[in-house]
């Protein structure tokens, strides 16, 4: 895929209680790049450019999030897919194929469950289809450490999960300097607790069988946030799903080895 420069329009768009910071690149048909826990669009800036060269690339800050309205919390990851729905109404798009990091796969589940005509396609990214003993013991440390430790011990100790050493150790001199771009974007405590409560209490498990739409589960086999038999699990459930391990990159595969990761969703849209 060619890597030259396509211009952003960044937009505000409102949702009922919430704007929506939302940046749209490129021309053809819809994808819709749907961030983490973090909720920053700019989660997905080594997607954006390359999958714009065929697709219009719709980016945007969760409520609460990055440029979004801030200070605002959510009930559940159903409370988030409202909004992406509402995003979507908002810019009249009927149908768009959907790539969910994470939390952002978990709001692509509803999605796929609640309105599967406003999908074409999902793609399920280090996703999980519900909780287990280590993915709720990892959270209940992840909790502590940001009420206990706070922000910056928070992040930085979920970016050592997240990252892979081989990618994170050369860049790093200090945590302060490394972090301080999420620090100057943390959205709070009150609204970072509630992301973490909707993202420990999303269990879709028992409906995934439900999903009928082209469904792509990728992953990381060094995922230590959702480790890679969550991916297995989820194509085990949904009907049709295909599926695509990566050995490396760990759960932020996205930033740590884009041009892997791109090309074999890149192959899922295109197919």
């Amino acid at each position: 895929m060619s890597q030259s420069a396509i211009p952003t329009e960044v937009r505000r768009i409102d949702v009922g209680d919430a704007e929506l910071h939302v940046e749209i690149t490129g021309e053809g048909p819809d994808v819709l790049l749907v961030a983490g826990l973090g909720g920053r669009g700019a989660f997905w800036a080594n997607q954006i450019q390359p999958f714009a060269q065929t697709h219009r690339v719709i980016t945007f800050d969760h409520r609460g999030c990055g440029k979004s309205t801030r200070g605002k919390t959510v009930d559940s990851v159903a409370h988030m897919a409202s909004d992406v729905s509402a995003l979507m109404d908002a810019l009249s798009i009927a149908s768009v194929s959907l790539v969910g990091h994470s939390t952002g796969g978990a709001i692509g589940q509803h999605i796929a469950l609640d309105t599967p005509e406003r999908l074409d396609k999902l793609v399920l990214s280090c996703s999980w289809p519900g909780p287990d003993a280590y993915f709720l013991e990892l959270f209940r440390m992840r909790r502590e450490v940001l009420e206990g430790a706070g922000p910056l011990n928070y992040l930085s100790s979920g970016t050592f999960l997240a990252m892979p050493s081989r990618h994170l150790q050369p860049q790093i001199e200090g945590a302060k300097s490394y972090m301080e771009d999420r620090l100057a974007a943390f959205p709070g405590v009150e609204v970072e607790l509630s992301r973490i409560a909707a993202v420990v209490g999303h269990d879709l498990r028992d409906h995934l069988s439900d999903i009928l739409i082209p469904t792509f589960c990728i992953g990381a086999l060094d995922d230590q946030i959702t480790p890679a038999g969550f991916t297995q699990e989820m194509a085990d459930l949904i009907p049709g799903a295909q599926i695509s391990l990566l050995d490396h990159g760990g759960h932020f595969s996205p930033m740590s080895v884009p041009q892997e990761y791109n090309e074999r969703v890149f192959e899922f849209l295109q197919s």
